[in-house]
């Protein structure tokens, strides 16, 4: 697990480094050789001046010690410092990544180049000179920067340093922290600091202040951190600002130096203004005329009909520009944004830059072409106009939006072992974990989970590794010419050094006890053996290794150890020698044991003497030593003689051992490890046999026959496992005590070829080149099958879409296909001559496909189980076999076929079910930017909803191609250094997986992000296939070995709100839900640094008129849909969209406003305003029941439960309401709160809740009976309003409440169905609501009595309203079509309303307006449903502004002075600075402006449903859809949930043995750990596309257990069930017992015995700690499973052993009770009970009826309680000694919900009228509770029964227990 992050808050704004750690009292801090305090007469202040000739000797360091951190977070790095002059410099920063390891960050002017390794960035300093110098002029004119020495004239510089970037673009690393600093001579240095904030160095806080600038995300530079600027000076001619990563363009590129960027003028620190300037002409050859002729329909994109009406053309628009600076940082991978500054004229918009004899295309936006062309014969020039109004965009400088989440793939099994060996493997001290090679991974399994970590680091095969003696530390060491060996921490799993050898092919490492030696035997350059000992004591402090020493040998070594009682004695082994080994003096000596007549032997390996008499030398020990001849050889170490003589034997000669063996006795079976332990001895050998022996090897006592050769064996450091690898690469390892065999790993031994997943039975199908074909379980990964062809090598695999057969191809030309069910071999088909390098099944089942090497291709008929052929096809697919193991694809919806030929240029489209030829697409000549003819590789059908298809070239391109005319859509370049591999899509078309060489990555598919993909390693050879699982939840990726990687991305249904199962549809484009879980908020959920990069769209070509059909037509709005879709749907699809700003003159304000297009004021022209038809009535609007296409519009949960009358209680209520959990996110503007009074208020269902934010007490307001969909409060915070509707004819209602004694001081109806927004007045003396769509009223309440003033009915529904803060009587509704303005009139003691309708103006382009808001400056701002912000004139009534704030629907405005805050639909707040709004509205369209410019950005887990900010818009709260209310602090970019809940229904609630935590469970996958007594939520584990059904704690056999062992084991929809550990907060084990859902779960007693139950009735009984189902239960089968219950009993009673007793019960109203003994093996059933069934006339709904459900009484011994769908409603008592039922208790309904408390006196039971009833036991006396807003389906008991938990739907309400009797017994012996 990661170290917790590093407080940060006191970090910010930043962190004045020198400052905080006080450097002049050099206590934090340490300085070396000449550092001294001197005056600066530049900056007039006190510097630092490091001299000397030596960097390292000279030099300031902080903190003190390498073992100290800093602990900085901040993003940026500030250093003010000026080199030297003639002298170098260096700079040294220490930074931390993920797994806490340390990378060094260095810059200097000494370096001439940059160089990196995994630890190590070094970057060359350009030192920048006066302006006018000799140095100066000279650099301006070089193309190559000077690097070296300090010139004269040097600068002061203030350098910023991304060290965020810097880690990620150069290592693919995550930044932590800033670990030290060390500033080493020669340079002066004021400071370092520290921040998230990009500060501007030239414009301090005074001159921003005085200015009057408004900053956007460029912040002014501190005044303690600013350099002096004198009077009248330019602060760029003084000084140097360097920003790295630089934008310069000389090279060094990967140097530090000054970009090309000129200095922000003064007052505009950082604006760009777009250039206009016309189009250049060029010449065009007549043979590239002829070109474009040629290829121009191929090349040219359909054009887009324009989906909604243009915008109208604006002739004088003033030029508003976005505060911006332009990053050096660019997409180098997507095609279609420009490198170049766009610029722009009155005919064309000029996207690429021009090149003498080249071809210039002018896109303009309609998406015409403009092709130029001139020659010296004729000239010719066609331009197309440009059409529509020109918007400017700025691009800003940010940080680049790359995929998320990131990291897309995490690692999570590799199935393979050796590569190099399989003569390596180490066991941890503990024996629980053994650590072993796989090709270029070490992994780390724990071999009781099987669970896997890895070492990711080695570029090549990992040859050996070894442990130190605690296991503290690992080494390995890679193969190859450049031989690495890496140091790790395992515990951690980081690196701690990284060393290149003396020598190549490391085959021997061992590690000493203590870890301070390490010693490794290779080859040097010459081939001679090499030995080398290292010192690594100081690694685990700074990552110090040094030589000890080394030494050439010209004899073989095999096999080298070190001693374990002494670091410096080692002992080798080789042919024809031994060799015992010492360190003295720094020299390494050696001498040859004396082998007499064994010294012909070829030794492999040689272990010591395990144990330690007190009484001996530590050295007198015995040495072991096998042969490939079969001798064991005993070597007394302390004085270097043979002991002993033993070879072994094949068996005949039953292993026949002497003291004496000659030669001539036969041969020997060949041992090639040994291991000794301080019992035994084990030795593995090419028989396959690991075999045990006593130390005198008089006998066997065990051994074990495996498939191969015992290549290795170990024994554990505690002598109980024996580890034992083979040749054929498989690992296991044998317990001694049980004598049992467990395999831990099987491997392919030679390369994989290809690969196929079974999406149902969830099995892989590999193939690969050592002849054997292997099914593996996708879930445990265990071999299942495996199917060996000796003579003939298979190379291409397919599993059937639906049925359990698969079909492989071979080199020789067969295909085979097999019956994986009976493991038989169903037909062979004998089709090609050459390999088979496609095979592929239609998504249908109905046809399979395979192609040859030689060009064949053939068709056969898949629903027939002889597969016969149904056409073969010669010399159509491109001859080869690069293009295997997947050259063919299908199109998802079965009717297309495509592949590369016939030649290797063209591909080809065939119909799928008749092999005719649709279409040739020749990709040869779609590059015009190149003379060499491209080729096709591999081919890959998308999704056909889609309408694409996929080609990679061998250019490393990626062509997007339109699967029906084959027309170049787009395309991507250098997608790898080398040829693509593989190619394949997700099934949601969002992410595309693309394979070269050794690394995989992941592309976002529609290339709308700035960095478009994402990289992984761990590959150690070239990939030969990757694909996603059909679940989209994994990626699998093979070649050397197999990888499974988990993908992380949300699946599609997370990503959008169409939901089949949602009653009411949820109209607009809601932003994706998110989990909080799975950690994917943007910035952790803070704001962006920087605003949003404008991303267009890549031109579009324009091609020739052809006569078009109706497919194309058709094609064409289905291509346009699914753009749609992108755009509206996944907010993944596309990035930050343009952030435009429009300035409207004259605008067209509807058909209310005069003709003159003269807006009329309300003040001025009240006799122009309409009146309504009517105060009081409904008015003479026709109905439209249609809801609005706005999320902002209420909509009620669907419901099926009825509110039932509570019985008025006729003592002291038994229950209290304690804490309500949750917020209501489907509420609108259901949150308030007061800053000045710190009132704040939420709805959850159809409660009040009023919340004291300091102590987290609550108070809760019951009176509604249906959910709330809104609330206000007064300003004075004296009343509050709640609103909810009704589902009978007396119409919704709306409580006024007092909020200080919580009293409902009025009820008013006047609205029939739901109120969908309310207001106070600013004076408090109106209340004004607006109902729903289907109500379309407004009413105005007089709040001194709550009486209805007013009331009319608009024609389009109303989304907000807001009354204006300047004038009483005024106020503004916005919804469908455009804003009401209102006037209140009194008229004597009546009041008219009096309305203003003004239509949105067609320039914005929208036709719903969701929110409001006014400023104080007759202002009024709106939102659109498109993501527009519109600004008002309330004097004039008209929309003077309009610019794009959002992608989404905006539903969410609040403004406060100069700052507007927006809240929308992907999930976004944004904090704009709108002061330049009012100057616009006072000086017309025609004045200028500084810019609106966008401040914060944050992103939440949902869409944004109600906000509240304090008066300087620094604070606030803020609700989303996710059922969170967020505190957000703009000032210190923070967000903090202040209240938690789910979103989805709540499935079960259970409790931590101690209570003092319980956890929750919902339809969403998602499991939610709270702490009991401050309900606050801890911990969450989020499992997607799946519902988590049912969970149970593990119970805690004693105290010590309760803390240690934390497990919740929890049960799923798709029938697996997973247990995750509270302590390590990670998923521990994943089992699949189930084929179904599993309703129910329950742990045995003592928490071995997990009992699950599923829909199906099959009841599965699994090892907590292995996983494995023990037992299947089957006698409830048909009938889903709705509860289980595990409880204590005699040992005796009933007449069964066991002192446990369970039971179960299913929806079928039958109980079984079962007495069990789990040890033993003992499961007997006790009784089976059915209770009576209901006559049929009362089952009309199966689907809705109630539960059934049991208890065992914690009271009663031997009793079950029972409820359920029977003959009446009734409580039944059963007692199961009597084998009857006792008592019946009558119920008023049906019970939906079951719980007994741990006392006996009370029983709770939930209805479906919304009740909680509670009945005293056994008076039988009931109790109602009201408070939930749909029916109550669950409710559990505390262990202390001193609270209770009730849920409805999504709430989860707190009951504390008010007569509590508290003698009673927790567990009750039956």
């Amino acid at each position: 697990m990661d170290k917790p992050k590093i407080e940060s808050v006191w970090q910010r704004p930043y962190v004045n480094i020198f400052k905080h750690f006080k450097l002049e009292e050099w206590k934090k801090s340490t300085k070396e050789g000449d550092v001294t305090a001197v005056m600066d007469k530049t900056l007039k202040c006190t510097v630092y001046r490091i001299r000397g000739p030596i960097p390292p000797g000279n030099y300031i360091q902080l903190p003190k010690t390498s073992t100290q951190s800093l602990g900085l977070v901040g993003r940026y790095l500030y250093l003010l410092f000026k080199p030297i002059v003639s002298k170098y410099f260096v700079v040294h920063f220490d930074t931390v990544i993920e797994g806490s390891q340390v990378v060094r960050i260095s810059f200097s002017n000494l370096f001439k180049e940059f160089k990196s390794t995994a630890t190590w960035l070094q970057f060359p300093f350009v030192c920048g000179a006066v302006e006018g110098s000799v140095y100066n002029t000279t650099a301006k004119t070089a193309k190559q920067d000077l690097v070296g020495l300090a010139p004269p004239g040097v600068k002061w510089t203030c350098l910023m340093m991304d060290l965020q970037y810097l880690l990620s673009f150069y290592l693919n690393r995550h930044y932590s922290h800033l670990k030290s600093i060390k500033l080493c001579s020669n340079m002066f240095v004021k400071n370092i600091f520290t921040s998230d904030l990009i500060f501007e160095p030239s414009v301090t806080a005074f001159k921003a202040k005085r200015a009057g600038l408004v900053l956007h995300d460029v912040s002014p530079m501190p005044r303690e951190m600013a350099f002096l600027e004198p009077k009248g000076e330019n602060w760029h001619d003084i000084y140097d600002y360097i920003r790295f990563p630089s934008d310069g363009i000389k090279m060094p590129f990967d140097s530090i130096q000054k970009g090309q960027s000129s200095p922000p003028t003064p007052g505009h620190p950082t604006q760009c203004t777009p250039v206009r300037t016309n189009p250049q002409t060029v010449s065009v050859s007549k043979a590239v005329q002829d070109r474009i002729s040629l290829i121009q329909q191929i090349t040219s994109p359909e054009t887009a009909p324009c989906r909604r009406r243009s915008s109208r053309v604006i002739t004088s628009i003033p030029e508003i520009h976005l505060d911006t600076t332009v990053s050096p940082h660019r997409d180098k991978d997507s095609r279609g944004r420009g490198d170049e500054a766009t610029t722009e004229s009155d005919d064309c918009i000029e996207v690429a830059p021009v090149d003498d004899g080249g071809i210039h295309v002018f896109a303009g936006q309609s998406g015409k072409v403009a092709v130029q062309r001139c020659s010296s014969d004729t000239e010719e020039a066609i331009c197309t106009k440009v059409p529509t109004p020109t918007r400017l965009l700025c691009q800003k400088f940010k940080d680049p939006q790359g995929l998320q989440p990131d990291p897309i793939l995490k690692l999570r099994k590799i199935i393979g072992y050796g590569g190099c060996t399989v003569k390596c493997a180490a066991w941890t001290k503990s024996g629980s974990v053994v650590a072993y090679p796989c090709h270029a991974v070490v992994v780390a399994m724990e071999i009781d989970t099987g669970q896997q970590r890895f070492f990711i680091g080695h570029t090549d095969k990992v040859s050996s590794l070894t442990f130190n003696g605690n296991s503290t530390l690992l080494a390995s060491a890679q193969t190859g010419s450049v031989s690495l060996i890496r140091v790790w921490n395992f515990n951690k799993g980081n690196c701690l050094a990284m060393f290149k050898t003396h020598v190549h092919s490391v085959s021997s490492l061992s590690f000493s006890f203590n870890g301070r030696v390490l010693c490794g035997v290779g080859k040097d350059s010459r081939g001679k053996t090499m030995v080398v000992v290292w010192n690594t004591a100081k690694v685990n402090r700074d990552g110090e290794v040094g030589v000890l020493a080394k030494a050439h040998t010209e004899v073989d070594i095999q096999v080298m150890k070190i001693a374990s009682f002494d670091d410096t004695r080692m002992v080798s082994c080789g042919r024809d020698n031994i060799r015992l080994w010492r360190v003295r003096n720094g020299a390494l000596r050696s001498c040859p044991v004396n082998l007499g007549e064994y010294h012909c032997l070829e030794f492999t390996d040689v272990a010591f003497e395990e144990g330690q008499l007190a009484d001996k030398d530590p050295a007198d020990r015995m040495l072991f030593a096998c042969s490939k001849s079969g001798h064991i050889i005993e070597i007394d170490y302390k004085n270097v003689v043979i002991k002993n003589a033993r070879r072994l034997f094949p068996s005949q000669q039953k292993h026949a051992q002497q003291r004496e063996i000659t030669f001539n006795s036969g041969a020997g079976i060949a041992i090639n490890s040994i291991s000794v332990s301080a019992a035994f001895c084990a030795t593995g050998s090419d028989d396959g046999y690991l075999r045990l022996w006593p130390l005198d090897f008089s006998t066997v006592f065990l051994e074990a026959e495996h498939e191969g050769g015992v290549s290795f064996v170990s024994i554990d450091p505690k002598g109980l496992k024996v580890l034992a690898a083979t040749t054929t690469g498989n690992l296991g390892y044998l317990d001694i005590p049980s004598r049992g065999y467990t395999t831990l790993m099987r491997s392919h031994t030679n390369r994989i070829l290809a690969i196929s997943v079974d999406g149902i039975r969830r099995h892989l199908v590999t193939v690969s080149e050592d002849c054997t074909i292997r099914v593996w379980d996708l879930d445990s990964m265990q071999q299942l099958y495996d199917f060996v062809s000796a003579e003939e090598t298979p190379c291409a695999v397919t599993f059937h879409p639906t049925q359990q057969i698969f079909a492989c191809g071979f080199n020789s030309g067969v295909v085979r296909i097999f019956n994986v069910g009976n493991s038989s071999l169903l037909t062979e088909q004998r089709q090609h001559r050459g390999e088979v390098i496609g095979l592929v099944f239609s998504p249908n089942g109905e046809h399979m496909y395979s192609a040859g090497s030689l060009g064949s291709l053939a068709l056969y008929n898949a629903a027939e189980e002889d597969h016969h052929v149904i056409r073969i096809l010669g010399n159509v697919v491109a001859r080869g076999s690069h293009h295997g193991p997947d050259a063919l694809t299908v199109s998802s919806d079965s009717r297309y076929l495509a592949f590369v030929g016939p030649s290797e240029y063209t591909v080809t489209v065939m119909d799928a079910h008749s092999l005719d030829e649709i279409m040739l697409v020749d990709v040869s000549i779609l590059d015009l930017e190149t003379t060499t003819l491209d080729t096709a590789v591999k081919v890959c059908y998308p999704s056909a909803a889609i309408g694409q298809l996929l080609v990679t070239t061998s250019s490393n391109k990626i062509l997007w191609l339109n699967a029906r005319t084959g027309k170049l859509i787009r395309e991507i370049c250098n997608i790898h250094k080398t040829i693509s591999s593989s190619l394949a899509v997700s099934e949601d078309i969002r992410y595309l997986l693309t394979t070269g060489e050794k690394v995989i990555k992941i592309w976002d598919y529609h290339m709308k992000q700035d960095i478009n993909f994402q990289l992984f390693i761990g590959h150690s050879e070239t990939i030969r296939q990757a694909t996603f699982t059909p679940d989209q939840l994994s990626v699998i990726s093979v070649g050397d070995a197999i990888f499974v990687w988990d993908f992380l991305a949300s699946g599609p249904d997370q990503e959008t709100n169409h939901s089949s199962i949602q009653p009411i549809a949820l109209h607009g484009a809601e932003s994706p839900s998110i989990a909080e879980g799975s950690e994917l908020f943007q910035n952790n959920g803070m704001p962006r640094q920087s605003v949003p990069v404008p991303i267009s769209s890549p031109p579009k070509l324009n091609f020739s008129a052809v006569e078009r059909n109706e497919q194309d037509v058709f094609l064409i709005d289905a291509e346009h849909r699914d753009d749609h879709n992108q755009k509206h749907d996944s907010i993944s699809v596309q990035g930050i969209g343009d952030s435009v700003l429009q300035v409207h003159e004259n605008m067209h304000c509807g058909e209310d406003v005069s003709p003159l297009l003269r807006p009329v004021s309300l003040q001025e022209h009240q006799e122009e305003l309409e009146e309504p038809a009517s105060l009081v009535g409904d008015g003479d609007f026709p109905h439209n029941y249609t809801r609005p296409d706005s999320y902002k519009h209420f909509a009620a949960q669907f419901k099926t439960s009825s509110v039932s009358q509570a019985a008025l209680p006729d003592v002291k209520e038994d229950l209290k309401l304690k804490v309500v959990i949750g917020y209501n996110g489907n509420g609108r503007g259901n949150m308030v709160w007061n800053p000045d009074t710190a009132l704040f208020a939420y709805s959850c269902g159809c409660l009040v809740v009023i919340e004291d934010l300091h102590s987290g007490s609550q108070r809760h307001l019951i009176g509604h009976k249906e959910e709330i969909s809104t609330i206000a409060v007064s300003h004075d915070a004296q009343d509050l309003a709640s609103a909810s509707g009704s589902r009978d004819k007396n119409g919704c209602c709306i409580l006024i409440w007092n909020v200080i004694s919580g009293c409902c001081k009025k009820k008013l109806s006047q609205h029939t169905t739901e109120v969908q927004a309310m207001a106070y007045s600013r004076d408090d003396r109106f209340l004004m609501s607006a109902g729903d769509y289907r109500d379309l009223a407004i009413a105005l309440w007089d709040t001194r009595n709550y009486a209805l003033l007013a009331t009319t009915r608009v024609s389009n529904p109303v989304h907000d309203l807001a009354f204006d803060p300047t004038a009483v009587n005024e106020f503004a509704c916005v919804g469908v079509g455009g804003v009401h303005f209102w006037l209140v009139e009194p008229t004597g003691n009546e009041v008219q309303l009096k309305v203003h309708r003004v239509s949105i103006p067609d320039e914005v382009g929208a036709d719903e307006l969701s929110a409001l808001c006014y400023n104080g400056d007759s202002v009024l701002y709106t939102a659109t449903n498109t993501g527009k912000i519109c600004a008002w004139d309330t004097q004039q009534n008209r929309c003077f502004m309009t610019w794009d704030a959002d992608e989404g629907e905006i539903g969410i405005v609040q403004c406060r002075r100069y700052r507007l805050m927006t809240g929308s639909n992907t999930k976004r707040i944004r904090l704009w600075a709108v002061a330049a709004v009012q100057e616009m509205r006072l000086e017309g369209t025609g004045a200028r402006s500084s810019s609106v410019l966008l401040e914060h950005e944050m992103m939440l887990d949902g869409t944004i449903v109600s906000a509240v900010f304090d008066d300087i818009m620094d604070m606030g709260i803020v609700g989303t859809t996710a059922g969170t209310l967020w505190y957000i602090n703009w000032a210190e970019n923070t967000s903090i949930r202040l209240i938690s809940g789910h979103r989805n229904k709540v499935n079960q609630v259970i409790f931590s043995p101690d209570e003092s935590h319980f956890a929750t469970c919902a339809e969403d996958g998602s499991l939610r750990v709270w702490v009991m007594h401050t309900t606050e939520l801890v911990v969450q584990f989020h499992v997607l596309n799946q519902s988590c059904l049912c969970m149970a704690w593990r119970p805690a056999v004693n105290s010590r257990e309760c803390a240690e062992k934390q497990q919740i084991v929890a049960g799923y929809s798709d029938g697996t069930i997973r247990l995750f550990g509270m302590l390590k907060t990670e998923m521990e084990l994943k089992i699949h017992p189930h084929p179904v859902a599993v309703d129910a779960i329950a742990y045995s007693l003592d928490g071995e015995v997990i009992i699950s139950g599923g829909k199906d009735g099959l009841m599965a009984v699994s090892s907590s700690r292995t996983g494995i189902t023990i037992r299947v239960i089957s006698d409830h089968k048909g009938s889903p499973i709705t509860t289980i219950e595990c409880a204590r009993k005699k040992y005796d009673a009933f007449g069964l052993d066991g002192c446990e007793m369970w039971l179960a019960v299913s929806s079928d109203r039958r109980v079984s009770v079962w007495a069990t003994d789990w040890h033993k093996d003992q499961c007997e059933l006790i009784d089976w009970l059915t209770f009576p069934a209901p006559t049929e006339a009362e089952v009309s709904d199966k689907t809705s009826l109630p539960p059934s459900l049991a208890a065992f009484s914690p009271s009663q011994s031997g009793t079950v309680v029972y409820v359920g769908f029977g003959e009446t409603p009734e409580i039944i008592l059963y007692s199961l000694y009597r084998k009857q039922t006792i008592k019946k208790i009558a119920l008023p309904q049906w019970a939906t919900s079951l719980s007994l408390s741990p006392g006996g006196q009370h029983i709770a039971v939930g209805t479906n009228g919304r009740l909680l009833k509670l009945m005293q036991y056994p008076s039988g006396r009931f109790q109602d509770f009201t408070g939930h807003n749909d029916a109550v389906h669950f409710s559990r008991f505390t262990p202390s029964g001193k609270f209770l938990l009730s849920v409805a739907c999504n709430e989860v309400l707190v009951w504390e227990v008010q007569n509590l009797q508290s003698n009673f017994t927790h567990v009750q012996y039956l």
